[in-house]
């Protein structure tokens, strides 16, 4: 349900709201690990690959840019949501794997 697989449309949200909600992914994440320690071992291996090599490099980019300007010029905005539907795209094929290991249908691909 998060804008990490939710696309979002020029016209949709704002790009400080969309930053934070991909941002939550790792609060999120520490939960669901520190609630399920060793039941989770292989979401855990794939989530912190995902985290660190996927997300991290995005919100360490746009968290220095927004802190700075917290209003995008057109041409910045229009470079951060290319880079978010990118980072959409990588994150759609980790929860295509994660939906597949607990045995459910993959939702992301919904449009609401």
């Amino acid at each position: 349900t998060r804008v990490a697989v939710q696309r979002l449309t020029p016209a949709q949200g704002q790009e400080f709201a969309a930053l934070n909600s991909i941002y939550q992914l790792f609060p999120i994440t520490r939960d669901i690990i520190k609630k399920n320690g060793r039941y989770c071992i292989n979401f855990a291996k794939i989530a912190i690959v995902v985290l660190n090599q996927l997300v991290r490099p995005f919100t360490t980019k746009w968290h220095r840019v927004l802190d700075l300007d917290t209003s995008l010029s057109e041409e910045k905005a229009i470079e951060f949501r290319i880079e978010l539907v990118y980072l959409q795209n990588e994150i759609r094929k980790y929860v295509r794997l994660l939906a597949d290991m607990a045995g459910v249908e993959d939702l992301s691909e919904i449009e609401v």
